[in-house]
């Protein structure tokens, strides 16, 4: 999925919550991958998100996170989140929208300032009992490369973004920018 593609309308089921459809009329989608439940580099982006979300969803942007993790392991490193998480362990979302894995991700030199960070801020809040470690086996690999999508209320991708490594991905300064610059549906009538 590149910019102009169309992503065909779908319900995603979160792992809690209600449904989300995919594309939603009144609001633009931010459709971003992540790695596996409990990735640390991962929860330093999505803390990121949680401090701006009211800031996002008032510039007409759902937030919607998939993981290639199963429902009852993503269960427990995101029930507090205040968006939707969705569980992909098939990886057929992943294969749709082209997100890759490659050993890049965490041996890119541009990924480990953010990597030691991440482990630092992740011990830190398991030890705090905030977050969790991760499952020691992920099915999914732990390879995989971000990617963001920002999506229209006709389902046209407005602008995406793939990875080059962990920590690739919109900012929400970046997000924002993208949302201002979005066409939005005319008012009815």
């Amino acid at each position: 999925m590149e910019p102009d593609s169309v992503v065909a309308a779908r319900i995603l089921t979160p792992v809690t919550g209600p449904d989300v459809a995919v594309p939603d009329s009144d609001r633009l989608i931010h459709l971003q991958f992540r790695r596996f439940a409990g990735c640390p580099v991962c929860h330093l982006h999505l803390r990121s998100i949680v401090r701006r979300h009211q800031e996002i969803e008032a510039a007409g942007v759902r937030e919607v996170v998939v993981f290639h993790s199963p429902a009852e392991e993503l269960r427990e490193h995101t029930d507090q989140l205040p968006f939707a998480v969705v569980a992909d362990p098939g990886k057929r979302l992943y294969r749709e929208f082209g997100v890759e894995q490659a050993p890049r991700a965490l041996l890119s030199p541009r990924a480990w300032g953010p990597i030691a960070r991440a482990l630092l801020t992740g011990v830190w809040a398991v030890v705090r009992g905030r977050e969790k470690l991760p499952a020691p086996s992920q099915p999914g690999g732990r390879l995989g490369l971000p990617a963001d999508f920002l999506i229209g209320g006709d389902g046209r991708v407005i602008a995406a973004k793939h990875g080059e490594h962990a920590y690739d991905q919109w900012s929400v300064d970046e997000l924002l920018a993208l949302a201002a610059r979005a066409p939005r549906p005319d008012p009815a009538p």
